[in-house]
């Protein structure tokens, strides 16, 4: 019996967290791009290229890891009028379906709870790469992105700027780099 690159893949995974980047990219003064990440997260889910439907992943992100490289800009993310870390300090994502689209591209659309708000995502994802490393783990990597309105989750404040406009957008990109880690099936005498 022969397998195809989709019955190779299919496993249960858990997220290779070294290897992954939770992302986003939001407008400040409605011209220059803030770009951001969290460094605390884990997930795990489980793969089936060849009937998506069994797919699923799910992610725990530590609110208080945000990351824009400006400590100060970061606090004030971590506060009630952003993250509200001290009332929720974790998001979480859990996926409620997981497509398969030409050309190994996944729609996958889920629950994003943020600041006790649940609201549907719907992202895009390419896998990027696969492989099997030396010591037989398998490795699938997948980029992913969308674009959710910081709003729907009760994330309102902003502040007018001088010269028109806003200075936070409310459309924030999400920009995710997904490494995913399947151990090799145990087996007799390893």
């Amino acid at each position: 019996m022969s397998h195809t690159p989709q019955d190779i893949l299919t496993g249960d995974y858990g997220l290779d967290v070294a290897r992954s980047r939770l992302g986003f990219v939001a407008r400040q003064a409605m011209a220059a791009k803030v770009r951001g990440h969290f460094d605390r997260f884990e997930g795990m889910g489980h793969l089936d290229l060849s009937n998506s439907s069994n797919s699923f992943a799910e992610v725990i992100i530590e609110a208080a890891s945000i990351n824009t490289g400006i400590e100060a800009r970061d606090a004030r993310l971590r506060s009630i009028d952003f993250l509200d870390v001290p009332t929720h300090p974790r998001i979480y994502f859990r996926s409620s379906q997981i497509v398969a689209v030409n050309g190994g591209r996944l729609r996958v659309i889920g629950d994003l709870t943020m600041r006790g708000v649940t609201r549907s995502v719907d992202l895009e994802f390419t896998r990027t790469g696969a492989t099997t490393d030396p010591l037989g783990d398998s490795r699938v990597v997948f980029t992913g992105s969308g674009t959710i309105n910081r709003r729907d989750w009760g994330v309102s404040w902003n502040a007018s700027v001088e010269s028109g406009g806003v200075l936070v957008s409310e459309m924030v990109r999400l920009e995710l780099e997904v490494c995913a880690l399947r151990s090799r099936p145990w087996q007799e005498g390893s």
